[in-house]
């Protein structure tokens, strides 16, 4: 993979904080020097990264996104080591080398009225390089865990997971938003519209679904169809949402399927599109260790945080999602 920048201990020795007696998450981590070599690795998750933030621009949304992979990286490699938390089954391969797409980003003038979809044209790129890493780990049996840049990204989780096996895949996504806009140029909000589209997404369940931010088309659209699915943010108020959760979750679970989590369903959460309403956090993790634990899930996928400069919290609250997705 032209793009992939493979990571090895050297990369993160310097974001770990040593301790005397106690051992950092990070100085267990596995490793490989490439692709070719995950089938024979223990480790049963993979993560990487994808530090880009050009599908949310090419959305008409906020920069920022860039910075999760790094900030979830910084808090991951320093959590504890200790009966619950087991680095050895995790591998850290690394991230995808989004820094010459990012500058022909930046090279571009929002005053050309092409802008948008010249951003469009990049993360179509994007996607290839992102669907060949996913298509690899999932073909190797293992599970990959990608964290960063926009939702843009998810199209290129279904594809690789599809064609690695061989049929379209489920998706479940907590989210506030579908991300079924038109197919227009590529961009964060219409990565499942594509991947129905290719046939690599077969039922789609949207967990959290504002009814303020998604147009009556998509409404009607999904409502005509027996593959797309809902649950409005508004229905679980006065309902045990764990509970909606995992039957909604059992549905998806019959067939292989993918975990999204777009962190602007989650309340307060410094995200593209933040919002005063959503899950918390802690409901966010019971989300995640559920569908976790879930034979046929085949990646989990974390996008949208958008992190601000020396944010700890946010890559702590990342670090924690990864813990409980592997335990």
């Amino acid at each position: 993979m032209r793009a992939l920048k493979v990571y090895s201990f050297k990369n993160i020795e310097k974001l770990i904080s040593t301790r005397k007696g106690e051992t950092k998450f990070g100085e267990k981590l596995q490793f490989i020097s490439e692709l070719d070599m995950l089938k024979d690795q223990k480790a049963k998750y993979v993560l990487f990264g994808i530090p880009e933030d050009i599908g949310v621009r090419a959305n008409h949304g906020k920069a920022g996104t860039s910075g999760a992979w790094m900030a979830a990286l910084k808090s991951l490699v320093n959590i504890q080591q200790n009966r619950f938390n087991k680095p050895e089954s995790l591998l850290l391969l690394g991230e995808l080398n989004c820094d010459e797409w990012m500058e022909k980003a930046s090279n571009l003038g929002e005053e050309d009225p092409n802008y948008h979809v010249k951003l469009g044209d990049l993360v179509k790129e994007i996607d290839e390089q992102v669907s060949a890493i996913v298509e690899k780990i999932v073909a190797a049996g293992k599970i990959p865990i990608i964290l960063g840049g926009g939702h843009n990204n998810a199209f290129g989780n279904i594809k690789g997971s599809a064609k690695a096996l061989k049929n379209p895949v489920n998706v479940i996504n907590i989210d506030a938003h579908t991300d079924l806009r038109q197919l227009e140029h590529r961009h964060s909000g219409n990565g499942f519209s594509y991947a129905i589209k290719g046939e690599y997404l077969k039922n789609y369940h949207v967990f959290g679904l504002q009814k303020n931010y998604t147009p009556e088309y998509i409404f009607q659209e999904m409502e005509q169809s027996e593959t797309l699915t809902y649950t409005l943010a508004e229905d679980l108020f006065s309902e045990d949402v764990t509970e909606r959760f995992s039957e909604e979750l059992d549905k998806i679970a019959q067939a292989d399927f993918g975990l999204e989590l777009d962190c602007d369903a989650i309340s307060g959460f410094p995200s593209s599109a933040v919002s005063p309403s959503g899950f918390s956090v802690n409901a966010v993790r019971r989300f995640i260790s559920m569908a976790g634990k879930k034979e046929n899930c085949r990646y989990f996928h974390i996008c949208e945080a958008s992190p601000t400069e020396n944010d700890a919290q946010t890559g702590k609250a990342l670090a924690y999602f990864i813990s409980d997705f592997i335990r």
